[in-house]
C-alpha cells in the first residue's frame, strides 16, 4: 500500500512542523537556519518511515493478536476484526495466500493439543491496521468453535503467509472459480484484487459459481452482488442444494453442465480456481479434467491450470 507524498497526513505530520521549525530559527537566529534544516530533514524522514506500513507477518512463529470487534452474521458466522500492532501495520499477505491460526485445545481425555488450521482473510493490505476473518463455526470444528469462543479484548496465535497460490494482475485472460460455502474467502480476496487493480489495467475476467445449502447460506452475499454491480469484468453464478420456491439459480451439486455452462473453456490463458469441502474439491478435479482441463495435482502448484486452495 503506497500514498500519495500530498497526502494530508504528510503535511499536518511532516511539512508543516518542519517548516515551522526552520521558520522559527530564522525568525530567533538566522544562523542556525541550515542546522534547522538539516533537522527539520531528519525529523522528517524519519516520521515518514514510522507511516510506511510495516509487515507483520512471520512465516515461522505464531504471534498474538487481539480481537478487537466480532460481528455476528448468522448464529454461527461472525466476522472477527482483530488489531495488528499500529495504526499503519500490515500483514504483508500476498493476495491468494493465507494465515495459519494455533491454538491448544482441550482433548476430550483432559490432555490439551496443539491445532492449527488455515483461513484466508477478508480484508487486504491495503486497509492497515487490523485484519478481519470470515469464519463459521461448526459442531465438530476444532479452531471454528475456538474462535466462536473468543471475547473481546481475547487473542488468537497466527503466523503466515502461507500457501502455493499468489495473484499477480493479468497472470492469466479469464479465472473460473468454484466456492462452497467458507471457501469463498480466497476467491474474493483475488476478485476485490482485481477490482482495485482496473486502474491499473488489469483486465482479468472473472466468473465464480458459488454453491451453499439455502438462500441463508450464501456469506457475503451483499459484497459479491457490490461487485458484479461495479463492475461488468466480474459475474457470479449462485447454486442452492435446497432452493426456495421461484429460484432461478443453480440446483444440486456444482455438474459439469454448470461449468460448461459458465465458467470459460479450457485455454492456455485460462486458470480454474476452486475452494470448498474436500468432497467437493475432489469432484471437481475430476469433472475439469474430464472437459479438457490439464489434471489437477493432489497438491496444487501456482503453474496449475485447476488450483484448489
Amino acid at each position: 500500500m503506497s500514498d500519495s507524498l500530498l497526502a494530508r497526513k504528510y503535511f499536518d505530520g511532516i511539512y508543516i512542523p518542519a517548516g515551522l521549525l526552520v521558520f522559527g530559527t530564522a525568525i530567533v537566529k538566522r544562523e542556525w537556519v541550515v542546522y534547522a534544516i538539516l533537522a527539520a530533514i531528519a525529523l522528517g524522514s524519519l516520521k515518514f518511515y514510522n507511516n510506511l506500513p510495516k509487515n507483520v507477518l512471520k512465516p515461522d512463529a505464531f504471534q498474538d493478536f487481539e480481537l478487537k470487534e466480532k460481528t455476528v452474521i448468522s448464529h454461527n458466522v461472525a466476522i472477527y476484526r482483530f488489531a495488528l500492532p499500529t495504526p499503519s501495520s500490515i500483514l504483508g499477505l500476498p493476495i491468494g495466500q493465507h494465515i495459519s491460526i494455533g491454538a491448544a485445545l482441550a482433548q476430550p481425555d483432559g490432555s490439551s493439543k496443539d491445532i492449527v488450521r488455515s483461513y484466508t482473510p477478508i480484508s487486504g493490505d491495503h486497509q492497515p491496521g487490523y485484519f478481519d476473518l470470515l469464519i463459521k463455526s461448526y459442531p465438530t470444528g476444532n479452531i471454528s468453535r475456538h474462535m466462536a469462543s473468543l471475547a473481546v479484548g481475547q487473542t488468537i496465535r497466527v503466523k503466515g503467509p502461507k500457501g502455493a497460490f499468489v495473484y499477480t494482475p493479468n497472470m492469466v485472460r479469464h479465472f473460473g472459480m468454484v466456492a462452497g460455502g467458507t471457501g469463498i474467502t480466497p476467491m474474493l480476496q483475488v476478485i476485490r484484487a482485481i477490482v482495485r487493480g482496473r486502474a491499473t489495467g488489469d483486465a482479468t475476467q472473472v466468473d465464480l459459481i458459488f454453491a451453499n445449502v439455502t438462500p441463508q447460506d450464501i456469506l457475503l452475499k451483499e459484497d459479491l452482488d457490490a461487485l458484479v454491480t461495479e463492475d461488468k469484468g466480474i459475474r457470479v453464478h449462485y447454486v442452492l442444494d435446497k432452493p426456495p420456491a421461484g429460484w432461478t439459480g443453480g440446483v444440486g451439486y456444482v455438474t459439469s453442465d454448470m461449468i460448461t455452462k459458465w465458467l470459460p473453456a479450457p485455454a492456455e490463458d485460462v486458470k480454474i480456481l476452486i475452494c470448498g469441502p474436500p468432497p467437493m474439491v475432489s469432484g471437481l478435479k475430476k469433472a475439469t479434467e474430464a472437459l479438457g482441463f490439464k489434471k489437477a495435482r493432489p497438491v496444487s502448484k501456482l503453474e496449475d491450470q485447476v488450483f484448489a486452495f
